[in-house]
């Protein structure tokens, strides 16, 4: 799959994240497993990588890599460890709201903090009474002076417990366009957490409860203006929400497929190998083949987003296949293991434990397929893929586009398997000149944007 939208970055890319989860997150799943607590540390140490910026210019320390890239490490980590892939999913459903409405004091200040892991963010908008129907909230914020005073709660948080930034949507008057975003620092005082709550599967991860009584937010902190909350859930929901589960839920349906084979190699049945049989090898064959369309679905549709192109029933389509189809391998798995599947000296039951919290975030598959005949009938309202596209492009005309022009004038090579170590030659920019006139000619090509 590599071949159809994948350059040599994106495969360096999902070596170093792969080799990073087996040193550093597998060794940690037992523990997690066993303690169900909120995993602080593994959440940091991945943050330090600089990942939770994958989408962020590189004007404000990011990566700039686009939603690919994003894809793949959140795959590669998810491959590994259900809760860590959410993890990095949710932080950049954080990131999401800042880029989209984030006014450019804000995108200073904040997303640097984020892309070097300094800073976690989470985007609230679920509460205990409405549920999905956003416009059921009833979480307030008034204004008072150069302050907003918000009270209510909000539930099913993504790293509500290690998030240090917390985009929350409340109502600040009637309707659809009553609704503001409002980015309020887990320290702030009227800001308080429920308790953790162990739940069926993502050991490690923490998606819980935000309670504001009387916090009061400076009105600096109102994400785009009053009235876009709507817009702010939606649209990140809609273009990363719903691409990043799609990622956890491949990593874990690649998961699925390899514990399964190397179950059925090594398990004997009739002097042969279990994956002999007739019956166990068209199991397999099934769960290869979902998760080579699963694969498909979702590279192809985050390749559109990253070229800023009309993608929103890809993406919603991406989420509806593979958390399907990881369910049906999941289960399927299950059978195929039996009994031996129900403990946990295997992987299998994790799985299924797992994917199953993929199911309902950013719409269940039912709301997915409800919009997916709308756009079959001809009735569906607009796309955010298309309203935001000059936001999310990272192609030749996007930022990491223009970025890497500028590299490529200023001499400095593209990004390379080697390093000044091995190859000195290939690191031109290590010039004394090359920092300013790379940054010369950043500044002209973004201007002439």
């Amino acid at each position: 799959m590599d071949g159809y939208f994948a350059d040599q970055r994106h495969k360096d890319l999902r070596l170093q994240v792969r080799e990073f989860a087996e040193r550093e997150v597998r060794p940690r799943i037992a523990e997690m497993e066993a303690s169900r607590a909120v995993s602080h540390e593994l959440s940091r140490l991945i943050a330090r990588q600089g990942w939770i910026g994958v989408t962020v210019p590189r004007e404000y320390g990011g990566m700039g890599a686009g939603h690919l890239a994003k894809t793949i490490i959140i795959e590669e980590l998810a491959r590994v460890s259900g809760a860590m892939g959410a993890m990095v999913q949710a932080s950049q459903l954080g990131v999401a709201k800042i880029l989209h409405f984030g006014s450019e004091e804000q995108k200073k200040q904040w997303l640097p903090a984020v892309a070097s892991g300094d800073c976690l963010p989470t985007i609230a908008v679920t509460e205990p009474e409405s549920g999905g129907h956003v416009l059921g909230m009833t979480s307030s914020a008034v204004r008072d002076g150069d302050d907003y005073v918000l009270n209510g709660r909000k539930v099913f948080v993504g790293n509500s417990h290690v998030g240090d930034l917390h985009g929350v949507v409340v109502r600040t008057g009637p309707g659809s366009k009553g609704l503001s975003a409002f980015l309020v620092e887990s320290d702030r005082p009227g800001f308080s957490l429920a308790p953790h709550k162990p739940s069926m599967g993502l050991h490690g991860f923490s998606f819980g409860e935000l309670v504001f009584d009387d916090c009061r937010v400076p009105a600096a902190n109102l994400l785009g203006e009053e009235g876009d909350g709507l817009s702010v859930a939606y649209s990140s929901s809609v273009l990363y929400g719903r691409a990043n589960l799609t990622a956890v839920s491949l990593g874990i349906h690649q998961a699925v497929l390899e514990e399964t084979t190397e179950f059925c190699a090594e398990r004997q049945r009739y002097g042969a190998p279990l994956g002999e049989l007739g019956s166990i090898k068209l199991k397999l064959g099934q769960m290869q083949s979902r998760l080579m369309t699963a694969r498909l679905a979702a590279y192809h549709a985050v390749h559109l987003l990253d070229r800023g192109m009309p993608c929103d029933a890809e993406l919603m389509n991406a989420k509806l296949v593979n958390v399907e189809y990881a369910l049906d391998s999941a289960r399927e798995a299950m059978e195929i293991h039996a009994a031996a599947g129900l403990f946990t000296d295997r992987p299998v039951e994790r799985y299924l434990r797992d994917a199953h919290h993929i199911f309902a975030p950013a719409g269940t598959s039912d709301i997915q397929r409800l919009r997916l005949g709308e756009v079959a009938m001809g009735t569906a309202k607009g796309q955010w893929s298309e309203r935001l596209s000059d936001l999310v492009r990272t192609g030749p005309d996007g930022p990491a586009g223009i970025a890497a022009h500028a590299d490529l004038a200023a001499g400095i090579p593209p990004q390379t398997a080697e390093t000044p170590e091995t190859a000195p030659e290939l690191f031109p920019e290590a010039a004394p000149e090359a920092p300013a006139r790379r940054a010369g000619l950043l500044e002209t090509l973004l201007n002439r944007r």
